[in-house]
């Protein structure tokens, strides 16, 4: 049984505008999984879908179903979502500025847990962000752009996750940054077992990570396969890989007959 499993699902905001139609994709149990696309496409919202966040933004889930090993997602709220082991990183990372790295770890620790338990989840977090013990003593508003990165993701994995979504966590980072913090997702889905499902506007980086990706356009999965396959693949290569040469935009027309046609 996936890990995750979304089924035909619809998300309509506003009871008018239809966001994402039919999105099916699956992450297996220790699986490390990219949702590929241009800005705009429907990935965050698929994220609030699968974690209950769409309430907020005037959006629902109204059509489909999202499974989380035997569970029926769409039956529960968000928190209980997040006791079940789903956790979701948002876009922005959203940390809490006024407090410390410390502090913000502490305020996703489960309630009712030990401090023990509290102490040794910490000391794991500065394990692969060694970065936020040094910078204990600062408030996270001062952080930078990678350390609050580093931050959101030790906030996540308080929560002792089964599953950790993570939305866009290069966006604003050098490309050194984003080397390095593909890295440690990597190092913890291999060493935690956690499975990752990743949004990406960044192909390349998102790509040299997972062993499997669903290219979204428009609200709709055009495409998916392995890492491996959709990096040859020739249509993906020049609209979302930046080969190809020089984009004939005359072209592009044809392109999305022909990645319709794929799907």
């Amino acid at each position: 049984m996936p890990r995750l499993a979304l089924s035909n699902v619809e998300v309509v905001y506003d009871k008018v505008f239809l966001a994402i139609k039919g999105v099916s994709l699956e992450v297996e149990e220790g699986d490390i999984v990219a949702l590929l696309g241009a800005n705009g496409a429907g990935k965050s919202t698929t994220l609030k879908a699968i974690s209950g966040l769409l309430g907020p933004e005037r959006g629902a889930v109204t059509r489909g179903e999202i499974a989380f090993g035997d569970l029926d997602l769409l039956s529960l709220g968000p928190p209980k979502r997040v006791e079940a082991g789903l956790v979701h990183v948002l876009e922005g990372r959203r940390i809490f500025g006024h407090l410390t790295p410390e502090e913000n770890l502490l305020a996703a620790f489960p309630s009712g847990r030990s401090s023990a338990r509290f102490t040794e989840l910490r000391e794991r977090v500065y394990t692969y962000f060694p970065r936020l013990k040094e910078r204990g003593r600062a408030k996270a508003g001062y952080l930078s752009g990678g350390e609050q990165q580093m931050l959101a993701i030790g906030r996540a994995l308080m929560t002792e996750p089964r599953l950790i979504m993570l939305d866009e966590p290069s966006l604003g980072l050098s490309p050194l940054l984003v080397q390095e913090i593909f890295a440690i997702i990597r190092e913890i889905n291999e060493r935690e077992g956690v499975s990752v499902l990743l949004v990406e506007q960044n192909a390349n980086a998102a790509l040299e990570i997972v062993r499997h990706a669903y290219l979204v356009e428009n609200g709709q999965i055009v495409m998916d396969g392995s890492a491996e396959v959709l990096k040859q693949n020739p249509d993906v290569q020049e609209f979302y890989l930046g080969g190809g040469g020089k984009v004939d935009y005359h072209a592009v027309k044809h392109y999305r007959r022909r990645k319709r046609w794929l799907a």
